[in-house]
């Protein structure tokens, strides 16, 4: 025998229902902190980034230029403004550029 829905579940409530249960949802913010910021700086500061890593709502990049680490430096409050629109959440309150 097997037993029968009585609900359709949309899949997006499944999927959410899912992640909760597992604990998944602070590895998908960090995967996804990790594409906004390659999909937001292109190639020129890409070439340059050597590691992305979220952790409490603070996101450390390292950077292989001390030149362009000093240029972005300058506006970190836009790029956190920026990744977090990019995000559609508030996942990112400060950026460390080593």
């Amino acid at each position: 025998m097997t037993a029968q829905k009585k609900d359709n579940v949309p899949l997006r409530d499944a999927l959410n229902d899912f992640i909760q249960k597992n604990k998944l949802q602070k590895g998908i913010d960090k995967v996804n902190a990790r594409e906004a910021w390659v999909n937001l700086m292109g190639n020129g500061v890409n070439n340059y980034t050597t590691a992305i890593e979220l952790r409490n709502e603070t996101l450390y990049v390292s950077l292989s230029s001390s030149v362009l680490r000093e240029e972005l430096s300058l506006g970190k409050s836009k790029i956190v403004q920026m990744l977090n629109e990019e995000l559609g959440k508030d996942l990112v309150k400060k950026i460390i550029l080593r």
